[in-house]
């Protein structure tokens, strides 16, 4: 079940951008589950990572690699998540990394690892080993469907967006894939995440650029207020485009910008569509507040309710569960009187009570909706912040319950 439509736009190749596809049967035989990706040589590439304690395996081995500046290769697995492994997970992660350098005629640093799936169970690493001449064998510029379909997990379908740009006249590409349905509340970036331009780019500016367009798209989403263990999100430039480097003192700097955070809130954006079990996509608009982390506060007190969620999925305009919800978000010195609440553009609070216009009937016609924005307005400053989320469905608790089986 997922919100809105689901195919995926055209997917621009990225020059300097190859990617293989193949399967090495790690929790299902016959599906994708091993993604390869070359990189040009001279590319920059930035990741952002969770911030769980438990940073799964190939985190850990992934930021080690990244910080000697070098990459060329990404190898994506899906089935298995490698988190909770311990030292075991670690060699693991480090075998798959040294068997596709092998392979490849490169150092080991120079290969990023990426896992998701199962915590706690050990990789499987000669499966994924296998794999990997086939992926390679593979290689193209045109392969990003086939590898939004390699990274998905309980996903029902495959998230992917593309821009192209023009910067000093010169034709840019921009194209992006995520994954993610459950266990989302990134605070980082995304269950798994990868973006390429054929801008050039210096490794410090791509770095500044990928953090702030994360923290408004990435980390403004959440499923479930879960962070997982394993989330990664990694933006690469590899410098083919003929336009002139991206630099913050161009003069198309902020077409650049902007298509960027603008293609990786689109992948935010269909990770939230696609929750486990979803039936509406939420946004949650917080305005008025004194700063950007009390906006946050309230806007996510209101996401992670129960209440306010199995409220959404019934449909219900029980709009009492979003008050109660502001009220014990922790704000200090809160005058409920100044605070009014929308659904879409029916005013349901005004003044910290009942509107005295709003109607029930007017209630349930929002809720009846699949896409619905939760206006809340707190009186108390002028900063603004939107988080995203989903309804609490059945569907969601039997993904879950049923997830290992």
């Amino acid at each position: 079940m997922a919100v809105g439509r689901g195919d995926l736009p055209e997917m621009f190749p990225v020059s300097g951008v190859k990617i293989g596809v193949a399967k090495a049967g790690i929790k299902k035989p016959g599906r994708r589950d091993v993604v390869v990706f070359e990189i040009a040589e001279g590319a920059t590439v930035a990741g952002v990572f969770t911030k769980n304690a438990f940073c799964a395996a190939p985190v850990v081995l992934c930021k080690q690699h990244l910080a000697q500046k070098a990459p060329r290769y990404l190898l994506i697995n899906t089935g298995n998540a490698n988190a909770g492994t311990g030292a075991q997970g670690m060699s693991d992660a480090l075998a798959c990394c040294d068997a596709l350098a092998e392979l490849t005629n490169t150092q080991t640093f120079r290969v990023l690892p990426f896992s998701t799936g199962v915590i706690g169970e050990p990789l499987p690493v000669q499966k994924i080993v296998s794999a990997l001449p086939d992926a390679i064998a593979h290689l193209g510029e045109n392969n990003w469907a086939e590898s939004a379909q390699g990274i998905m997990t309980t996903d029902t379908r495959p998230k992917g967006a593309s821009v192209q740009v023009r910067i000093g006249g010169e034709l840019v590409t921009l194209t992006g894939i995520s994954k993610g349905a459950g266990m989302i509340k990134p605070n980082m970036a995304t269950m798994l995440g990868f973006v390429a331009t054929d801008a050039k780019i210096s490794a410090e500016l791509l770095q500044k650029l990928h953090s702030v367009a994360a923290e408004k798209s990435f980390n403004r989403i959440t499923i479930d207020g879960d962070t997982s263990t394993n989330d990664s999100c990694i933006l690469i430039a590899s410098g083919q485009s003929s336009a002139p480097e991206i630099s913050e003192d161009l003069e198309d700097y902020a077409v650049f910008v902007s298509a960027l955070n603008d293609l990786m809130l689109q992948l935010a954006h269909l990770i939230v569509r696609d929750g486990e079990g979803a039936t509406k996509f939420i946004s949650i608009q917080v305005e008025q507040a004194a700063s950007v982390s009390e906006a946050l506060d309230v806007a996510y007190t209101v996401a992670h309710s129960p209440l306010v969620k199995t409220a959404l999925f019934a449909s219900d305009p029980n709009w009492g569960r979003i008050l109660a919800a502001v009220g014990r978000a922790g704000l200090n010195d809160l005058n409920v009187e100044g605070i009014d609440i929308y659904l879409n553009e029916v005013c349901i609070v005004a003044n910290g009570g009942r509107s005295p216009d709003y109607t029930e009937e007017q209630g349930q016609a929002v809720m009846n909706q699949q896409e619905i924005l939760i206006r809340i307005l707190l009186g108390r400053g002028d900063v603004a912040e939107t988080v995203w989320t989903t309804d609490l469905s059945h569907d969601y608790v039997t993904i879950n319950a049923e997830y290992r089986t």
